[in-house]
């Protein structure tokens, strides 16, 4: 086969239909456009979505049902009456433990652990972030918080999340530069 072989199928193709080309062709005179206004005039009529001068459907739509930040980072959660059940004293809690433990879907995504519940056994939890007040009944039961580096990815990545105390150090260095 060549590619001069190559043709549409029958009948997938048709003749574009000629109009304004006289009554007896079937779409002449108007030309299929009806009679007088902006839609019979050469290049008549508005965008493909004007609505009369009324707030387009496009640009309404984001009002009513908001939408969708790129930048969200989406927290797999934890609770700590959820440790207390699953864990023994002085067990090691991280994000592979947890997804073990069917607690979390995926090991790789960013965790939070919550306050809910109570805690009465020592643990060394490591997560991504934790809440104030899971922090202090974890601590208050005589283990430890780890905080883990969140990797970013993707639209995340673009976008640099840095502690107060380091922008205040860069601002400082600019300044000084600046001078």
């Amino acid at each position: 086969m060549k590619l001069s072989d190559l043709k549409p199928d029958k009948g997938a193709t048709r003749r574009s239909k000629r109009v304004g080309r006289g009554i007896s062709a079937g779409q002449g005179k108007t030309a299929g456009r009806g009679t007088k206004g902006q839609g019979a005039r050469r290049g008549g009529g508005k965008g493909p979505y004007f609505e009369g001068g009324q707030l387009p459907l496009v640009r309404r739509l984001p009002f009513k049902r908001g939408f969708t930040n790129i930048f969200r980072i989406e927290y797999q959660e934890v609770n700590v009456e959820d440790l207390q059940a699953r864990f023994q004293d002085g067990d090691e809690v991280t994000p592979e433990s947890l997804a073990a433990q069917r607690l979390i879907r995926e090991a790789d995504e960013p965790v939070v652990v919550l306050g809910r519940g109570d805690l009465d056994i020592k643990l060394t939890v490591k997560a991504h972030r934790f809440s104030k007040s899971a922090a202090e009944k974890i601590e208050k039961a005589g283990g430890s918080t780890e905080k883990l580096e969140l990797l970013l990815t993707g639209a995340h990545a673009t976008v640099k999340k840095l502690p107060k105390a380091q922008l205040e150090v860069l601002r400082a260095a600019r300044s000084q530069d600046d001078s």
